[in-house]
């Protein structure tokens, strides 16, 4: 199938750009050194290329994901890095054979997961992000709590979000290591073998922990494209051009209108980019753009236009096109779509 077959908008990656993207960041971090995030993709078939180049457990962000990966023969290790106060549909999915580990972060959290049937935790530390998880002095109390109501702690997780899109790559290095020093903290009065930490914008600063949480890094996005990272924008939004503005038109200079709005695109990190072009804004239906070169641009052209974030983006789409040039060589579901 030729691209233009497709109904837009349409989500496409470019295959070779996502093949270079998996075998980098396996070189950078090998095997479980790595325990991928799926919420940046909601695709077991994305997911089996993750596991067939080394990684064996993967982070999932929902319930949804958990279960979802576990019916589609990947739930060997899986790790839901989020609370629930409701964990009977994990303790289902463990009942199947699959390794599902929570994480805790307070006495509620943990009482959630021994009587949903959930057996493994991790303790959730707050390392700078204002969200979820406890703090690094009270990680050994929860530990022991979690131990007392027959849970294996397996370690603990933080999350320096707040750090994962700083331009400045030293001031991002430091920072991270100082969230570090506090999972580290958290870890020694916790015990267990897993620090679980780090994201595709501080993979490489983030010498702490044992696995990262890298998802953004298959597909990417513009917000990490702008940091240098080694990894290749593969993700894009296919759109029509619906109108173009008149010679006459009292506003200058020219604009056109792609079919691609707010209800495809993750808008929290911005405007989306057009290549050759500036986006002026975007609306329920349409991105609205500058052209380069306005003559180039007609009615009915084909548009990719690069998502700012890539995991809202995924989320509003029911499948990924994977291509080859201009070329549909495969279609995947967006299947872990949901809670």
């Amino acid at each position: 199938m030729h691209i233009s077959e497709l109904r837009t908008p349409a989500l496409l990656v470019d295959a070779a750009a996502l093949e270079h993207n998996l075998a980098t960041m396996a070189g950078a971090l090998p095997g479980p050194r790595l325990r991928p995030h799926v919420k940046a993709h909601k695709c077991t078939e994305l997911a089996r290329r993750q596991q067939a180049a080394g990684h064996p457990g993967f982070t999932c962000a929902t319930i949804r994901e958990v279960e979802g990966m576990a019916a589609a023969g990947l739930g060997a290790d899986l790790l839901l890095a989020n609370e629930v106060l409701d964990a009977a549909r994990l303790g289902a999915v463990v009942a199947t054979g699959a390794r599902v580990t929570l994480a805790v972060d307070s006495e509620p959290t943990i009482e959630a997961a021994a009587a949903g049937g959930v057996r493994e935790v991790l303790i959730d530390v707050n390392v700078g992000l204002p969200r979820c998880g406890c703090a690094p002095g009270d990680a050994g109390r929860l530990a022991d709590l979690a131990r007392a109501r027959g849970l294996t702690v397996r370690g603990v997780m933080g999350y320096e979000g707040h750090l994962t899109l700083l331009a400045d790559q030293p001031q991002r290095a430091q920072l991270t290591a100082d969230s570090m020093a506090l999972l580290a903290r958290a870890h020694a009065d916790t015990g267990g073998d897993i620090v679980s930490a780090g994201s595709t914008g501080t993979y490489a600063e983030n010498t702490v922990a044992t696995e990262i949480q890298a998802g953004s890094y298959a597909l990417m996005d513009t917000a990490y494209g702008a940091l240098g990272l080694p990894f290749r924008q593969a993700l894009t939004v296919l759109g029509r051009v619906l109108s173009v503005a008149p010679p006459d038109a009292p506003i200058q200079p020219p604009w056109a209108v792609v079919d691609v709005g707010l209800k495809s695109l993750g808008m929290d990190h911005g405007n989306p980019t057009i290549p050759q072009s500036t986006v002026w804004f975007c609306s329920d239906e349409h991105t609205t753009f500058g052209p380069d070169d306005p003559a180039g641009v007609g009615i009915g052209d084909l548009v990719r236009v690069l998502p700012a974030h890539v995991d809202p983006t995924v989320a509003l789409h029911e499948r990924l096109f994977l291509v080859d040039g201009d070329e549909v060589v495969e279609t995947w579901p967006v299947d872990l779509r949901g809670w």
